[in-house]
């Protein structure tokens, strides 16, 4: 029961790590662009969504290696 408990609070703090990555990363990604990425995914722009679904994917590759 112990060693379930630990794997469920080890699972907790890494989605935690993750999500905060994931968030520090899109303002990342807003800060560098000429233009308001909300605004735009707002506005059904595809290519603005489809470039940050692809910039989530690849973090959840690359964070998946490494945690």
């Amino acid at each position: 029961m112990n060693d379930q408990l630990f794997k469920i609070i080890e699972i907790v703090i890494y989605l935690l790590i993750g999500l905060i990555f994931f968030i520090i990363g899109y303002k990342v990604l807003s800060k560098n662009k000429h233009y308001n990425l909300n605004d735009e995914i707002d506005n059904n722009n595809r290519a603005a969504g489809i470039m940050v679904a692809g910039y989530f994917i690849a973090m959840a590759i690359v964070m998946s290696g490494v945690l």
